[in-house]
């Protein structure tokens, strides 16, 4: 069975275990390979581990108190309003990486230039959120991957989870919070609906 099948969604784990800010940033590094629009990378991650951060997220979270008690980090994923600020630092990286031509640079940064001239805030929010949500589930099967297991959470309140982490809720907008840890029970098993429900072809 592939790894994508044997995937749980854990709400107990073993408390004794943590994970090193080494390992931790090996797998946020192996995640962020996720695709995201033009590149721009939109997700942030605050690693929630020791228990005076964790009790900062306790008022905000409806029930996961479990998740919280037990993991060995709670990663809150945001996604960057501001993205387009990291356009010119990613890809001259890739230039100098000999990734992309520097006048494919050029093109790509009056590409952005026009984006932020006319998409909203409101745009840029969905997308990011799309981008997110892919290097939230890419997160979860590189954790595996490394021996740990996870939850995707997403009972919190989203208008005051920022403040309490203490970074700017304007630009920065909650996506998921993703637990992480050595899984203290086996998960349960949950169904699918059959292709044919879901899926039409022409």
């Amino acid at each position: 069975m592939s790894n994508i099948l044997e995937r749980r969604s854990i709400r107990k784990y073993d408390a004794n275990v943590k994970i090193s800010k080494s390992e931790m940033k090996l797998i946020l590094e192996e995640a962020t390979r996720a695709p995201s629009s033009m590149n721009m990378q939109p997700w942030r991650f605050i690693v929630v581990e020791s228990i005076e951060a964790k009790e900062k997220l306790r008022p905000v979270l409806y029930g996961n108190q479990l998740q919280l008690d037990t993991s060995a980090a709670m990663i809150v994923i945001f996604t960057d309003l501001k993205k387009f600020e990291f356009a010119e630092i990613i890809y001259t990286k890739a230039v100098e990486a000999g990734l992309m031509p520097e006048e494919v640079k050029e093109k790509q940064l009056r590409n952005v230039a026009n984006m932020i001239n006319t998409q909203s805030l409101e745009g840029v929010e969905k997308g990011g959120l799309i981008d997110s949500g892919l290097v939230a589930m890419q997160l979860m099967h590189i954790a595996r991957e490394h021996g740990y297991d996870t939850c995707s959470i997403g009972g919190f309140r989203h208008d005051v989870i920022a403040s309490a982490l203490g970074i700017d809720g304007n630009r920065y907008k909650p996506v998921m919070i993703v637990s992480i840890g050595k899984a203290a029970e086996s998960g349960y098993p949950s169904v699918r609906l059959d292709i044919e429900d879901i899926t039409t072809w022409m």
